[in-house]
């Protein structure tokens, strides 16, 4: 009876060390990294089918800005392509008017571009029932597609989000006569981020009497918050007997498939709201015995402080100790 107990009592433990929201399949037969350095994940998903899964609004905020423009651009050649034969189909009568560009389908389509966008030059008219009902349904199709792409632009240049630069690799450095893993992060834009929180997680496989399964340990760090962020800051977690990390070696790093889950908040003082950022290390991605080359520059003449963003990634490998 006691066993039982004891186990019901450790099972919370066992399996928030097991999952931490990727789920067991994922967690347990992925070899591959589960957060890619950009902070997407490594998740594939099927079975919904693309309409099901397709989420327009999201979509249209979350893409970059050159794929907006061009999806922007290809619906907007696209709507007046559909209604362009929509007039060349009302017959021959269908417009009327003199225009440079003739009598076929490139008068009906930038006639169509003129009536969506309300420029009305007027060389064109429709002419008839069924193409002036066209134009009449263009027009308003032209007034809700404006009015949401508005939105949308709205949201995206509205919508805070973080751009955090994260150091190309991560050490294994001596830090205060035993060692620490260490990584740098900056802030790429010129906003400030306020009350900036890391938390760090390491992954790994571990043979135990269930088989080869994958663990996850929160890693306990130096400063786990800075109140402001104006610079850079190198988030370390100090590796001692208490550690996971604790007499691990490089192979062992990469035997056991180990991954480094990096997760960041703060509040983004312009917006006044809070934004993400994630990203993840994995064993080739560490160096060992390296320090991060200095980025701090302090001019002679009062000037302040300079950050040199080209030296950011550089790290200086340290003479093996005897």
């Amino acid at each position: 009876m006691a066993t039982s107990d004891t186990r019901s009592l450790a099972n919370p433990q066992e399996k928030e060390n097991r999952d931490l929201g990727f789920g067991s399949v994922v967690s347990q037969q992925s070899a591959q990294r589960l957060l890619n350095r950009d902070g997407s994940f490594n998740v594939h998903r099927e079975g919904l089918g693309f309409w099901r899964s397709l989420h327009a609004y999201q979509l249209l905020l979350t893409m970059s800005a050159s794929q907006f423009i061009a999806v922007m651009a290809g619906s907007f050649v696209l709507i007046n392509i559909l209604f362009a034969l929509g007039f060349l189909a009302c017959g021959p009568q269908g417009l009327q008017g003199d225009s440079h560009t003739g009598t076929g389908f490139w008068r009906a389509f930038f006639f169509s571009i003129q009536t969506f966008t309300t420029i009305g030059y007027g060389n064109v008219v429709p002419a008839g029932f069924s193409a002036n009902s066209l134009a009449t349904f263009e027009a308003l199709v032209s007034l809700l597609t404006v009015a949401l792409l508005a939105g949308v632009i709205f949201a995206r240049f509205s919508r805070p989000t973080a751009k955090i630069i994260y150091s190309q690799n991560a050490l294994i450095a001596p830090y205060r006569g035993i060692t620490a893993f260490q990584f740098r992060i900056i802030n790429a834009r010129r906003n400030e981020i306020i009350e900036m929180q890391a938390k760090v997680l390491f992954s790994r496989f571990e043979v135990t009497e269930r088989g080869h399964i994958r663990q996850y340990y929160p890693l306990a760090l130096e400063r786990e918050k800075v109140t402001f962020f104006p610079l850079t800051w190198t988030v370390v977690h100090p590796i001692d007997e208490s550690s996971p990390l604790h007499s691990m070696t490089h192979q062992d790093l990469l035997k056991s498939k180990a991954e480094f889950l990096i997760l960041l908040n703060g509040v983004d003082e312009t917006f006044a709201q809070v934004v993400y950022s994630r990203s993840s290390y994995v064993a080739h991605d560490v160096i060992w015995n390296a320090r991060f080359a200095n980025v701090f520059s302090r001019p002679s003449d009062g000037r302040p402080v300079m950050v040199d963003l080209e030296r950011f990634h550089e790290v200086e490998v340290l003479e093996p100790t005897k």
